[in-house]
Order: structure tokens, then sequence, then C-alpha cells
């Protein structure tokens, strides 16, 4: 008994020949708010693609495996290891990345908090960071410390920053300007 998996279930049959054979295909990825057509290779992670084909280098790479979570966007509003998706699999979801942060030219109020309570050390780690502190934010608008770090618990610093990137998210929180 043959069974489809249930993204080649979701395709036409040209991208299913397409995954199979590891040609590129068109994909629309909703980046930012904007709409972005790539050709891409099926086997793309969303973090290659969003470096690669896009330009969006703030997604770091670190690891390459999840366990760092250098590379962590949002998709639909939650954090996510952009290492450890394949682009072809958010085709459609809203995905947010550090650029798309700032508004107006002006920084989101978690990266100056980032600025402004020194959480940048080598910068590195910091786009994940920043990107799982406005997610807490949105869901959780009061946190307490323990809140910040369950958040960026998965995050692998080795500046050390931790204490500083509490510090910043605690005093993004207090503003409440998000």
């Amino acid at each position: 008994m043959n069974m489809a998996s249930p993204l080649h279930a979701q395709t036409n049959p040209a991208e299913n020949m397409a995954m199979r054979t590891g040609e590129p295909i068109a994909t629309t990825l909703q980046i930012n708010g904007s709409a972005k057509t790539v050709q891409i290779e099926p086997r793309a992670t969303l973090a290659e693609v969003l470096r690669d084909a896009l330009g969006l280098t703030g997604t770091k790479i670190a690891c390459n495996r999840g366990a760092c979570s250098a590379c962590t966007v949002l998709i639909e509003g939650m954090p996510v290891c952009s290492c450890m998706m394949l682009a072809v699999d958010v085709a459609g979801r809203p995905v947010t990345t550090i650029e798309g942060l700032a508004q107006d030219r002006r920084l989101h109020p978690v990266q100056q908090a980032f600025i402004d309570h020194d959480a940048v050390q080598c910068g590195y780690c910091t786009p994940g960071m920043v990107m799982s502190c406005v997610a807490l934010l949105k869901h959780n608008p009061e946190p307490n410390a323990d809140d910040v770090r369950a958040a960026i618990s998965g995050h692998y610093c080795r500046c050390g920053t931790y204490p500083h990137v509490v510090a910043a998210t605690l005093a993004a929180a207090k503003a409440g300007k998000m």
C-alpha cells in the first residue's frame, strides 16, 4: 500500500515529482508581511532560504540542528528554529524574521531594550533571543524573570548575556510599547 505523506498529498503531481527528484520548485513564502516567491530545492531549510535566497542574514545558522536556537524566527507568532523547518512546509504561513520587527525605521522595543541593557555581546545569538522574547511578550505582556528565563532556555549564548537578556525583556515589558 502506497501512502503519500501529508506534504505530498497537498501538492500537485509536478511538485510531487520535484520533491522526489530534488528539483527546485516555485514556493511562495509570507516573509515579514510580504509574499516572496523563490525557486528552492524541497530539502532547503527555512534558515537557508531566508539567508541565501532572500538575503535576510539576520537569521543566524550556528549548530544547524536546532540545539542553539540562533536561527529562531516566528511562524504564526510562535518561535521556531528555522534550521529545523523545510521552507516548503511554511509556504503561505506568516514568518517574521529579526528584520521584520522594526517599523518605520524604529527598532522594536525589545531590540532597543537589548541595546540599552547591553544584552548583545558578540551578537550571534541575539536575533534568535530577541525573537523568543518578542513572542513571550506577545503572549504574556507582564512576565516575571522566570518566564523570561523559560522563554530563552533553548538558546545558547557563549558570551553569557542571559542576565542582561532577562533585564532587557522585563524593561521592554514594563515600557509596554509592544
